[in-house]
C-alpha cells in the first residue's frame, strides 16, 4: 500500500471546499462539491476530502480544469462503488461506463485517495479511468479486479507517484501514455497486468521505473503484458518482480503480428521473477543508449506545461 513517509502534509484551512461524510465540511458529496466548483478556473482549485467512505460514482468533468482532489489519508479517505459490465448492461462497451472515477478534465492532481471497485470477480469493472492529458495520481490505493485502471486518449500523458494498483486480468490498460513511478502492482489472481493499446507512431506506452510487482497465493504465471491493439508498447525499468511472474513475460494474445509491430521491454528486472533469458524472443532488453530515452521529461513532456509532472 502506500509508504506514509510520502504523505502529502496539507491542512483543510489551504483547501477552496471540503467535503466530509460526518457533515463537518461544506458538502458531504465530494461530486456534490465538484459539481459547484467553478468551470475552466484561472488558478488551480482544491477539494479537500476528510476521511470516510464516500459510496459514489464520481465525475471530473471536462471543464474541472486543474482541479486538485485531496484526501486526509490514503487509508482511510476512501471512494467506492461497485459496477460492473453485466450491471451496466449498455452492450459490448459497458465496461468504459463503469469506473468509480472518471477524469476527464485536463491538470487533475489526485492525491491520498483510496479508489475501489467493489464489485469482486464478476468481469471488467473499472476503479479509475482517466481520458485527460497532464493528469497526476499520486499516493493513492487503485483497487479491483479485472480492467481495474483504464488510460485512454492518444495523446494524453498521465503520471502515478507512489501509488498501489490491485488487479487480475489486463488491469492497467489503454492508449495514453503513462508512467508509473514507485508503484506497487499487485495481481490477485494468475492473468495480464497491461493491456496497452498504444496508437502507431507513439514514442511511449506504458513506463514502469523503480516498481515492486507483487502477488497473491493465488497468482501463477502472471504476464507482464499483452497487447490491446498491434501497436502495443510497455516497459519496465528496474523494477522487483516476485515468483508469480511467468518466465516468458509477455503474451501475444493470439496476435502473431504484434510480434512485429508491439514493442515490450525491460532493463534490469530483479527478483525471481526477472528471468531475461527466458524471456519471449520477439520483447526486448534495454541497452544502455536506449535507457537515456527513458526519463520523465522526455515521456511526459508537454507543450503547454513543460513540468506540470513536477507540481
Amino acid at each position: 500500500m502506500c509508504n506514509p513517509e510520502h504523505l502529502y502534509s496539507f491542512q483543510p484551512s489551504e483547501a477552496d471546499v471540503v467535503v466530509a461524510a460526518d457533515g463537518s465540511g461544506d458538502y458531504r458529496s465530494i461530486q456534490e462539491a465538484i459539481d459547484n466548483t467553478k468551470s475552466f478556473p484561472y488558478q488551480r482549485i482544491t477539494i479537500f476530502i476528510k476521511n470516510g467512505i464516500y459510496k459514489e460514482k464520481i465525475k471530473v468533468y471536462e471543464w474541472n480544469t486543474n482541479l486538485n482532489l485531496i484526501g486526509e489519508d490514503p487509508q482511510e479517505t476512501i471512494i467506492a462503488y461497485d459496477d460492473y459490465f453485466d450491471k451496466i448492461d449498455k452492450g459490448r462497451n459497458s465496461t468504459f461506463h463503469t469506473p468509480t472515477l472518471l477524469v476527464d478534465a485536463t491538470g487533475t492532481i489526485v492525491k491520498n485517495i483510496r479508489i475501489l471497485n467493489t464489485a469482486g470477480p464478476v468481469g471488467q469493472a473499472i476503479a479509475l479511468s482517466i481520458t485527460a492529458d497532464r493528469v497526476k495520481v499520486e499516493n493513492c490505493a487503485i483497487i479491483g479486479n479485472q480492467d481495474t485502471v483504464y488510460l485512454s486518449g492518444a495523446n494524453n500523458k498521465i503520471y502515478f507517484k507512489n501509488c498501489s494498483i490491485q488487479g487480475s486480468t489486463d488491469f492497467i490498460f489503454g492508449q495514453a501514455t503513462a508512467v508509473f513511478e514507485n508503484c506497487t502492482i499487485h495481481s490477485v489472481s494468475g492473468s495480464y497486468i497491461t493491456a496497452a493499446s498504444t496508437p502507431k507512431n507513439v514514442d511511449y506506452g506504458f513506463v514502469f521505473i523503480k516498481c515492486t510487482l507483487t502477488g497473491s497465493k493465488d497468482s501463477k504465471d502472471v504476464y507482464l503484458g499483452r497487447p490491446w491493439r498491434y501497436y502495443a508498447r510497455t516497459v519496465f525499468i528496474n523494477c522487483h518482480m516476485g515468483k508469480h511472474i511467468n518466465d516468458k513475460g509477455w503474451h501475444d494474445w493470439n496476435k502473431p503480428e504484434s510480434h512485429k509491430n508491439s514493442y515490450y521491454a525491460e532493463y534490469q528486472s530483479s527478483g525471481p521473477g526477472a528471468n531475461s533469458k527466458k524471456r519471449v524472443q520477439w520483447s526486448h532488453q534495454l541497452t544502455e543508449s536506449q535507457l537515456a530515452n527513458y526519463n520523465l521529461e522526455k515521456i511526459l513532456k508537454s507543450k503547454n506545461d513543460k513540468s506540470w509532472y513536477l507540481h
